[in-house]
């Protein structure tokens, strides 16, 4: 092969590798776009049953087309403490079978009906091109990957069938399995998806070319993809806590227990393709793709019973360093890919939010009604605790709205919305601090009358935050009418307290100089219990 064959190999199968690429991050990024429902419902679904999470793991791993994305998604829901260890270890088995459905769809390219499933790329940009609703053009895209995905491989195969001969005859002097095995965790780490490695490898097989001796050579690279599958993951637990991090860590010991496992058997058994996968399919292509699938699905049965040996594992491996407990969130990056789980996150953290709101409410009501002036530092503490929490939310908010689509900007919009409102009862729970600061101050008195009829404002207003917690977090439009009904109660206490306080100013009974405090103070309650109902409808929308 001269430099100029050489030159022209390398750019055609560079070109056919960016195509393949580039059309399966069509299919999974507008796949997961769609189906962000359904993966919420998915991981919904976890549980302590080991084989409910393997089923979930491969489900939306099949769903999406991506066990990277998967993988990254559990290190997150790990890293906010919505998913335990071993529920991680179980769904990561999973996904781990259901990235082999790729190499399925790759095999195919074998067979002559995939010439015609490209045109599906002129269907799915016209489809993308004329739609109108959001869903069809999601729908055109993800076909036009597919279609993608096919030209890829064959562009691949293509290039490599023009250059067979010189070709084989590299390939065929590598028969080393360690050296094989490298090069496919190599290749996979390199690009970061273990689907296009093993794709390279089922258009060479479609090319006619083999690797080594046409043995089991060419199974090493496939466990060796297996391996570098685990970067994604580990990458992405770098910057989170301990426990994502061991998630990271079972992947990568699960993958690389299972990859050791069969590299000794392939070792031991030099005739396994030839009596196995060879004697049964007989397409080549097919052969490694069932191969990865079975390697996948063996692995996950033999390991499963283990789950709480990988866990202890990581737990040994990666010890708690951290002296500090770090402050709970429930929001994390790796959601951002799914704008359906994002929400559902987000949803939480706003719950979070709000009872720190509330609670920094109630102890600076309680620092009113006590006269109690050392009430104003932990009233403060968590009124600074709910900014922080609050910023948070909206920088989390502003980088998922740059990457959401019309559907979801509603639910976007009522939470920007919502977190305005909760940052109002922080404001109120300040605005109490400066009425103890006056009252205290002006040596300001009350009735017993006065603080009778405030606690009952009070116990209303918990009763409609507790209504409007349930609402939001389990989206029950069929609390609205209760909360109608506590927040007129809420209304009518108001008019009730300010007109018993006049009659009191009249009688005598109560100074003309505590008027601007107790007035100021319930309208601020009344406020609270209209920016509750305002959260509470927006379940509604």
């Amino acid at each position: 092969m001269t430099i100029a064959q050489l030159s022209m190999f390398l750019v055609q199968l560079l070109a056919g590798t960016g195509v393949f690429l580039v059309g399966v991050h069509l299919l999974t990024a507008n796949i997961e776009q769609l189906a962000t429902g359904k993966l919420k419902v998915l991981f919904g679904k976890t549980a302590d049953k080991r084989l409910v999470n393997v089923g979930v793991g491969a489900a939306a791993t099949a769903l999406i087309q991506s066990s990277g994305v998967t993988t990254v998604l559990i290190v997150g829901f790990v890293n906010v403490g919505v998913m335990n260890l071993y529920q991680a270890a179980a769904m990561i088995m999973g996904a781990n079978v259901g990235t082999t459905i790729t190499a399925q769809i790759a095999a195919l390219s074998a067979f002559p009906i995939t010439t015609y499933i490209q045109v599906l790329v002129f269907i799915g940009i016209m489809m993308d091109m004329v739609c109108k609703t959001d869903g069809m053009r999601k729908s055109g895209m993800i076909l036009a990957g597919l279609g993608l995905i096919f030209i890829g491989l064959a562009l691949m195969s293509d290039a490599m069938k023009v250059n067979r001969d010189a070709i084989q005859i590299l390939f065929e002097e590598v028969t080393n399995p360690f050296l094989l095995f490298l090069i496919g965790v190599l290749l996979t780490a390199l690009v970061q998806s273990s689907s296009a490695t093993t794709s390279v490898v089922i258009a060479m097989s479609v090319a006619g070319l083999t690797v080594g001796s046409g043995g089991n050579e060419v199974l090493f690279i496939i466990l060796g993809t297996n391996i570098g599958s685990c970067v994604t993951a580990i990458m992405s637990s770098f910057t989170a806590g301990t426990n994502a991090r061991r998630a990271g860590l079972i992947h990568l010991l699960f993958n690389t227990l299972g990859s050791a496992v069969f590299f000794v058997v392939l070792l031991c058994w030099p005739g396994f393709m030839d009596m196995t996968f060879r004697r049964w399919f007989p397409a080549a292509a097919t052969q490694i793709a069932m191969f990865h699938t079975f390697f996948n699905v063996t692995c996950t049965v033999l390991f499963l019973p283990f789950c709480s040996w990988f866990v202890k594992a990581s737990e040994l491996m990666i010890r708690e360093t951290e002296t500090v407990k770090k402050t709970t969130t429930y929001l994390d990056e790796r959601m951002l890919s799914s704008a359906s789980l994002a929400i559902s996150q987000l949803d939480k953290e706003l719950i979070r939010l709000a009872d720190t709101a509330m609670e920094a409410f109630r102890t600076g009501y309680q620092s009113f009604a006590a006269r109690d002036k050392g009430l104003i530092a932990p009233t403060q503490r968590l009124i600074d605790e709910a900014n922080q929490i609050a910023q948070g939310m909206e920088g989390y908010l502003i980088r998922l709205s740059a990457q959401s689509k019309l559907a979801e900007e509603r639910a976007i919009s009522n939470l920007h919305s919502n977190l305005g409102d909760v940052m109002r009862i922080a404001e109120i729970a300040d605005n109490c601090t400066k009425y103890t600061r006056k009252t205290i101050n002006h040596i300001l008195e009350f009735s017993e009358s006065v603080n009778m009829e405030l606690d009952e404002m009070i116990a209303r207003l918990e009763e409609l935050y507790a209504l409007t917690r349930k609402a939001v977090l389990y989206k029950d439009t069929g609390l609205l009418p209760q909360i109608n009904a506590v927040e007129d109660g809420v209304d009518a206490l108001r008019k009730r307290l300010i007109d018993s306080h006049i009659q009191r100013l009249n009688q005598g009974a109560c100074k003309p100089e505590s008027s601007s405090v107790f007035i100021n103070l319930v309208s601020n309650l009344e406020r609270l219990g209209d920016h509750l109902t305002y959260i509470a409808y927006t379940v509604e929308e």
